[in-house]
């Protein structure tokens, strides 16, 4: 596995010859609940970036711990930048991965709000435009972990479970136990539908949207594996593209 900090000049211009191939692991610095860590979502991505990067070569980018956050940012720990900022970070980060030589630009995002995506999405198209062998997958967490259940629908037991739930309270059990401070409540915010809200907490006090107590160690072990095979699919199927 190469971590891009951690390698040297030799060692980057070696790994060149055997990949062009780039992940960088996105996510947000967010409310995950009374006891799971700011830091859930980013945690997700690394760790899934960092297995695949067993299975393939690939270089793994230091990831960004800052997303666009809309429903949490009223709670504490929650730091959100603009869609613009996004934009901007990824456009700049994406010119240089592909002024180093790396052609195959992977952008997986822990974090799968709704306008966090889209801008990843729109800076994907923007370089995908103006980098004339840039090859660009963006890869939300979340549809990947909906394709796992469509074939193991019995591996998550609560059904629409969300933000520091029973999925993510597993993984992180499997990831980092060491940050996992016991469990919570389960919770379901009740947003009114079609109205912004500025009072957010009011509807949604406790920063938990679903059910974290059936969790396991082995449920997130199972659940990283899989979505690890599924991203190495869909690296492969990058790779092999040609002109599209």
């Amino acid at each position: 596995m190469a971590m891009w900090e951690n390698l040297t000049m030799p060692g980057l211009e070696a790994l060149r010859q055997l990949t062009q191939t780039v992940i960088l692991p996105l996510g947000s610095l967010e409310e995950h609940g009374p006891h799971l860590p700011l830091g859930t979502d980013t945690f997700h991505a690394m760790e899934v970036a960092r297995r695949v990067g067993t299975l393939r070569p690939v270089v793994v980018a230091p990831p960004l711990f800052y997303g666009l956050c809309r429903s949490t940012r009223e709670h504490p720990g929650t730091v959100s930048i603009s869609g613009e900022a996004l934009r901007t970070l990824l456009l700049a980060l994406g010119r240089e991965f592909y002024r180093q030589g790396m052609r195959h630009l992977v952008f997986i995002s822990g974090h799968a709000g709704g306008t966090h995506i889209s801008a990843i999405l729109e800076a994907g198209e923007q370089l995908l435009s103006e980098l004339p062998e840039v090859r660009v997958a963006v890869v939300n967490l979340l549809d990947l972990l909906r394709e796992v259940l469509a074939e193991q629908p019995d591996l998550v037991h609560t059904r629409g479970d969300s933000h520091a739930g029973e999925v993510e309270t597993a993984i992180m059990m499997a990831a980092h136990p060491d940050l996992v401070r016991g469990t919570a409540p389960e919770e379901w915010p009740k947003f009114p539908q079609h109205v912004l809200v500025r009072k957010k907490r009011h509807f949604w006090p406790g920063g938990v949207w679903g059910n974290p107590a059936p969790a396991t160690a082995a449920q997130g072990e199972a659940i990283l594996a899989a979505e690890t095979e599924r991203l190495s699919l869909v690296i492969g199927m990058l790779e092999e593209m040609e002109g599209h």
